[in-house]
């Protein structure tokens, strides 16, 4: 495709971020501009020529502006493949002058719908002329480049000032244009649809940057994000480019910091803890994680879920590990990690809590309500053994949350509101509980302990008070719960049941 001089473009956006600047240009490459409303409004005041829509259709603008660009001199002029003979002749019988560029962002539907609006309110700002556009000059790639959003501007006013749009440019604004009409829509059928599991579910999402590749090195990958990620949203402080695997331990460790108090640490390892703590200080908690299971702490993710200090960071520098997440880094923060150049740092916002959980399978997804440990500690039932102490109870509270964010099956052995011992992803229960034991050693004594799910059979508990834990949380609701609670009370274990559990496959 031939590159195309830009003699005529067609603006009108509702986004007038840096629009004065990136129309001065055009003009003084000698592109005549058409514009509608506020749009040319702008352009005027800022002493810029500008032919209104209205002067080119002949048509005045009706229905409080619902309609003015819907018309043939202009979707003539957006549509027309100057290629085609008789496409050239249309043009001339009806006295259309074809457009090259066209330049439309949309009515912020998105943004009016999160401020909770009427669905009168709503509906008025479902944009239909500049979708219309959009999809008109994108089809049209031949022959017109189309600009949706004011990053392109630079690029698109400097191939302008260069000679114009080559086919190459025009392809890539194409692409970029039918997402934007597709997310649009997505939006709308989203707002419209409601909340729950919709009838239609619609996905916009873009690629923000390829991986070096996928969890294996002989796997492709890519990163596409709906613009509402933490990890989107995060800086980067400083190391190497996040892998797959990185982002994929981050969002795990991310997530399970910021639902334990503050100030907690947290280890991550193949998306299971293999350390947490919740302390007085960052620094205590993070020796605290890091001392569960140094082992498998090596080469992690590290989370802390208050700012980063000069201390902490000391701490962390001495260790390999492969990302550290914090809310924000205090003075001297930086400059000890430095010392690990290689070593990945964010800053980043906490995460949301209200997206649905995704998992594919073949030709489509499971979709899940997202799973959060913030069970009522109220509401549990004291099953057996003796009444838990403030102290124990705390612990456990802390040892279930963690196991909520760990994979089932799973067991988690804590003391002083510590990790001291992770069984995950066991096939089972008992088989958690023994790996758990394991790693706690001599830690295990008078700690306590939590199951993600109900104990078919005593013997997870039994296992347990054999490494000397006190205490136990579990969802119950097994028909063998009363063996388990026969075992409890003979062990003198103190058993609580939530009502709930968390499976993590």
């Amino acid at each position: 495709m031939t590159r195309i001089p830009v003699r005529r473009a067609l603006i009108s956006v509702s986004d007038k971020t840096d629009l004065v600047p990136f129309v001065r240009r055009l003009v003084a490459a000698g592109a005549e501009i058409v514009s509608s409303g506020g749009t040319a409004l702008m352009l005027r005041e800022a002493h810029l020529p500008v032919m209104s829509v209205a002067e080119v259709t002949g048509a005045p603008e009706i229905l409080g502006g619902r309609v003015k660009t819907l018309h043939p001199k202009i979707h003539g002029g957006i549509l027309a493949d100057v290629s085609n003979p008789s496409h050239a002749a249309d043009l001339q019988i009806h006295g259309i002058e074809p457009f090259q560029l066209v330049v439309v962002n949309l009515y912020p539907f998105e943004a009016t719908v999160a401020d909770d609006p009427t669905l009168a309110e709503a509906l008025e700002h479902i944009d239909i002329g500049g979708p219309a556009m959009i999809r008109a000059a994108a089809k049209n790639f031949g022959s017109v480049g189309v600009v949706v959003s004011p990053d392109q501007y630079e690029d698109v006013a400097a191939a302008v000032e260069a000679g114009g749009l080559d086919g190459q440019l025009r392809v890539s604004l194409a692409r970029r244009a039918f997402f934007r009409t597709a997310a649009y829509d997505a939006a709308i059928l989203g707002y419209l649809t409601g909340d729950g599991f919709p009838s239609y579910l619609v996905l916009p999402l873009e690629r923000v940057g390829s991986l070096r590749y996928g969890e294996n090195p002989h796997q492709k990958a890519a990163a596409y994000t709906d613009g509402t990620g933490w990890w989107t949203q995060a800086r980067f402080v400083q190391g190497k480019a996040l892998s797959f695997n990185n982002l994929v331990d981050a969002e795990a460790a991310w997530r399970l910091v910021n639902d334990l108090d503050v100030p907690a640490a947290v280890v991550v390892k193949h998306t299971n803890a293999c350390g947490a703590a919740e302390r007085a200080t960052l620094a205590e908690a993070f020796t605290a994680a890091w001392d569960c299971d140094s082992v498998s702490a090596f080469g992690g993710v590290v989370a802390l879920n208050a700012p980063l200090d000069a201390e902490t960071a000391a701490g962390i520098a001495e260790r390999f590990i492969e990302v550290v997440i914090a809310p924000g880094l205090e003075q001297g923060a930086a400059e000890a990690l430095s010392a690990r150049p290689a070593m990945r740092v964010l800053e980043a916002p906490v995460p949301g809590g209200a997206d649905l959980d995704l998992r594919r399978v073949e030709g489509g997804l499971l979709v899940q309500g997202r799973d959060r440990p913030d069970d009522d500690v109220g509401a549990w039932t004291h099953a057996a053994g003796p009444r838990p102490a403030e102290e124990t109870l705390a612990d456990l509270c802390f040892a279930w949350v963690v196991a909520a964010h760990t994979k089932s099956n799973a067991i988690v052995v804590a003391r002083h509101r510590a990790a001291v011992g992770v069984g995950a992803g066991d096939q089972s229960r008992v088989g958690a509980a023994e790996r758990a034991v394991a790693r706690a050693g001599e830690r295990a004594r008078g700690g306590v302990a939590a199951s993600d799910a109900f104990f078919p059979f005593r013997d997870g508990l039994d296992t347990l008070a054999d490494a000397g834990v006190v205490a136990v949380v579990e969802p119950g609701g097994s028909k063998r719960d009363g063996e388990v609670m026969a075992a409890a009370d003979e062990r003198g274990v103190t058993l609580m049941f939530t009502g709930r559990r968390h499976f993590r496959h």
